[in-house]
């Protein structure tokens, strides 16, 4: 795996993907996408995983598009094969939950990444900002859907309109973060999620994931209609003993947790 993107193991059933130019601010290069989108599609492939964490090295998530390379002449590079630099689809393809970790300022394009993931958390000195309309050009990852879906249009247009930046704090008041954390605790508070999310049932939060997703695309009769058909395809490989043994699984963690 190229240094650009650094991936560990930390937790079992957890893979960590960082964002490695700390020098750039983790800006976008096609290379460093490229790079990220394979780490991210071999741990959705991987049967032992059941979560991943993407955060940045640094002082930022991610600056976004690495604008010289934008501006270079003759433009960017060419990715090594055909959407190998699709980091956005990488993630919301992605098979088991994506847990973006803010761990400092993601800005335009790094604003879609973590928006791209199931579930942002942030550290207490992040910062949102979309900044495409400062830049003049339009956004093609995604935040003009997926933004206005997690705080609503008029908030969604301030932000994009003015350029302006949002601090955790109103991120998460506004719904934009799950949940905010002191800087040196964030990455802890991440892989603890990951790690509660990879301890249940791999093929169900799998499963989860895919009907949230689907639904989200269609009205509210056909979203019921697909819980139901994915609900009905789910049960037909589980057994009567699978249950038992995830329910003995949960009361034995439930009374270590009250225990401790």
């Amino acid at each position: 795996m190229s240094e650009l993107v650094l991936v560990d193991r930390p937790v079992e059933g957890v893979v960590l993907v960082t964002l490695n130019r700390p020098e750039a601010r983790n800006a976008l290069s096609v290379a460093l996408r490229e790079a990220a989108s394979d780490a991210i599609r071999a741990a959705g492939e991987d049967e032992t995983v059941g979560a991943v964490v993407l955060t940045g090295h640094g002082v930022a998530f991610s600056a976004g598009v690495d604008l010289k390379e934008l501006g270079a002449p003759g433009g960017p590079p060419r990715p090594s094969r055909r959407g190998a630099d699709d980091l956005v689809g990488a993630i919301v393809a992605c098979p088991v939950p994506v847990i973006a970790a803010v761990n400092g300022l993601a800005i335009t394009g790094g604003f879609e990444l973590a928006l791209a993931c199931d579930i942002i958390l942030a550290a207490d000195h992040a910062g949102f900002a979309d900044t495409h309309a400062r830049v003049g050009i339009l956004p093609r990852w995604g935040i003009t859907q997926r933004l206005p879906r997690l705080i609503g249009m008029a908030r969604a247009k301030q932000l994009s309109f003015s350029g302006d930046f949002c601090d955790a704090a109103t991120a998460e008041r506004w719904g934009l973060v799950n949940q905010v954390f002191p800087a040196d605790e964030l990455l802890a508070g991440a892989l603890s999620l990951a790690s509660v999310i990879a301890g249940n049932d791999r093929r169900a939060v799998r499963n989860l994931k895919r009907v949230y997703d689907e639904g989200a695309l269609v009205n509210m009769a056909e979203g019921l209609e697909l819980e139901k058909e994915h609900a009905t395809a789910h049960m037909t490989a589980v057994r009567p003993e699978d249950i038992a043994a995830r329910r003995a699984e949960v009361q034995a963690r439930n009374r270590a947790q009250a225990g401790s």
